[in-house]
């Protein structure tokens, strides 16, 4: 853990300190295990799609999760061992057909973790877009998490059954309770996007009444 002075926790408590740094945020969490959200402090400062100029879109701020880089290094800390739960998926996506408009998906996912790999199904019931189910390939390395996601957009929706996919790549904060980072895909424009991914845990049992009680829509 990084080293604390009495002086520096009583300008966090007294609220002098709005936040602490990010070394401090992520020793605090590993100490706590809780997120830092959760210890009063507020969210760390996110990020957001935009137009890059060249037809696709990137990175600013956005109120989904992913943070801002800053110069800090990744979390030394092993994150928790095994990831297998219900996470709650949330993305960012710009609708080019409808005035780049950006929409959130939700998709509550059942995560299963086999060795150092992740495979996350979308409960049946579990999209805020219905009938949009989303599947995740990932791997474990450390605190990094990559592979590829797929969604097949509804039928009768807006998308008209398409089917999309590509990569993404999160860091998990110590606490194993959160994962943030960027999707990339492909546009029906033939550009590459990208946007804010995160996915939070919810709970870590997958028995079949816990899986029963979030096949709904995310709130």
């Amino acid at each position: 853990m990084a080293p604390t002075s009495t002086r520096l926790v009583q300008r966090w408590e007294s609220g002098t300190t709005a936040a602490p740094r990010p070394v401090y945020a992520r020793a605090l969490e590993v100490v706590t295990g809780l997120p830092i959200e959760s210890l009063g402090f507020p969210p760390p400062t996110l990020a957001r799609i935009s137009e890059d100029g060249h037809g696709g879109h990137d990175l600013q701020d956005s109120p989904v999760g992913v943070p801002v880089a800053n110069g800090s290094t990744a979390p030394q800390t092993a994150p928790r061992g095994n990831y297998s739960g219900v996470w709650l998926s949330t993305y960012e996506y710009v609708s080019s057909g409808r005035g780049n408009q950006v929409f959130t998906g939700k998709h509550h996912v059942v995560l299963l973790q086999h060795g150092n790999r992740l495979t996350g199904r979308s409960l049946p019931n579990a999209s805020s877009n219905p009938d949009s189910p989303l599947t995740l390939d990932l791997q474990v390395e450390g605190g990094t998490v990559t592979g590829t996601w797929t969604e097949q957009t509804a039928g009768e929706g807006y998308y008209r059954g398409a089917r999309y996919f590509g990569a993404i790549q999160m860091l998990a904060e110590p606490t194993g309770r959160r994962m943030a980072g960027k999707w990339v895909g492909f546009g029906k424009e033939f550009d590459v996007n990208t946007g804010p991914w995160e996915l939070r845990l919810l709970d870590t049992s997958t028995a079949k009444a816990t899986l029963d009680s979030y096949n709904r829509p995310p709130d």
